[in-house]
């Protein structure tokens, strides 16, 4: 057996696609639209492991999307979590469990899907601003 994807669905595709790529650094790997279905799959995946991807699935028609909190989380590994948190907040995005311990973080796509990031390797040690900030929201 072999993992392929997780897909999450979006509702409004340019913002989700600005998350995935310009916050967590994915990249498109391919893409479909579909006329007869009326909807638009995008693939990502990162440049570590280009194998497991997070497929957006975007319905053409509006609907309401519940919360994305009862889906789970994607998790993340990354090579600096105090950078990649600064990263985010610098693009607009709320740290909602910051990485008070220099290992773990949550943050949320457009639609609120909970999304893990952790640190490589061993916990860096714990600093500030992170060391002291309060959750916010939830995740």
């Amino acid at each position: 057996m072999k993992f392929l994807h997780t897909m999450v669905r979006v509702s409004d595709l340019d913002a989700s696609l600005a998350f995935y790529r310009d916050v967590l650094g994915l990249h498109e790997t391919r893409r479909k639209d579909s006329e007869k279905g009326r909807f638009t799959l995008v693939y990502l995946a990162a440049d570590e492991n280009p194998e497991a991807e997070v497929e957006l699935t975007w319905n053409w028609d509006p609907e309401d999307l519940t919360s994305g909190r009862s889906f789970g989380h994607l998790a993340f590994r990354v090579e600096d979590i105090y950078a990649a948190c600064q990263h985010a907040k610098d693009k607009g995005v709320t740290i909602n469990r910051p990485p008070r311990d220099g290992r773990m973080a949550f943050i949320r796509s457009p639609d609120g899907i909970s999304i893990e990031l952790l640190q490589a390797g061993q916990a860096q040690e714990p600093r500030e601003p992170w060391a002291s900030m309060e959750n916010t929201g939830t995740w």
